[in-house]
């Protein structure tokens, strides 16, 4: 799932807003990974771009189902041969296949684009409990919460479940701290320092998106 992920690095970034040039996204996915891989990268500008008026529960809905419509799960280590690597969206796209943090930053990336303000958005890290509700073993995971106010429960996008659910409903999670391109959340606390100051593979994960069609603003 995901290794150590926090690094200190003097970066700072904030995203207003997303375009993606669906462009140049395309013809980066037909180079790199074939025909058959850009007919799902055209799916999406079609989902995204029906989405732009949809009611933001159903932007999660649509979003979610297609991804786990296009992708199967896999670990870093047999997909890139690291132990911990973050895709872009194009990667992921271009690929079919993921894990926890890929699958989270490509929905991420596809419900800002499709309207919904980063400030409802956050990606989580969290301990997920396998082995059944009596275990005491924990994974590192990663999932995608999207907030309807600052104080509302979280409802979760997950890479393992293709249903969107309330976070109450995900007792096998215990969250660690949370992100997106404004904040770092240590449980419902901001803290000071930029998220990308903090999370060396985001700092990196964004500045690749951005050499891939996708703005950030």
């Amino acid at each position: 799932m995901l290794a150590c992920v926090l690094s200190l690095f003097g970066f700072s970034i904030a995203i207003a807003q997303i375009n993606v040039d669906f462009s140049r996204f395309h013809q980066l996915v037909e180079s790199s990974f074939g025909a058959e891989r850009l007919a799902v990268s055209k799916d999406w500008e079609s989902l995204l771009r029906t989405l732009k008026d949809e009611e933001e529960l159903e932007k999660l809905t649509q979003v979610n189902r297609f991804f786990h419509a296009n992708l199967n799960y896999r670990l870093d280590n047999e997909l890139w041969n690291q132990e911990d690597y973050w895709a872009t969206p194009l990667e992921t796209l271009g690929k079919g296949l993921g894990d926890c943090e890929d699958y989270a930053i490509a929905k991420y990336v596809s419900l800002r684009q499709s309207g919904i303000n980063d400030q409802k958005l956050r990606l989580i890290y969290v301990r997920a409990r396998i082995g059944g509700s009596r275990s005491s073993l924990t994974e590192a995971h990663m999932v995608l919460g999207y907030y309807a106010t600052p104080t509302a429960e979280p409802l979760i996008l997950d890479s393992l479940m293709p249903d969107v659910m309330p976070a109450s409903e995900r007792t096998d999670l215990s969250p660690v701290f949370s992100f997106n391109s404004q904040g770092l959340w240590a449980g419902n606390a901001k803290a000071a320092q930029s998220p990308t100051a903090r999370l060396s593979r985001w700092r990196s994960v964004l500045e690749r998106i951005e050499q891939q069609g996708i703005n950030l603003q």
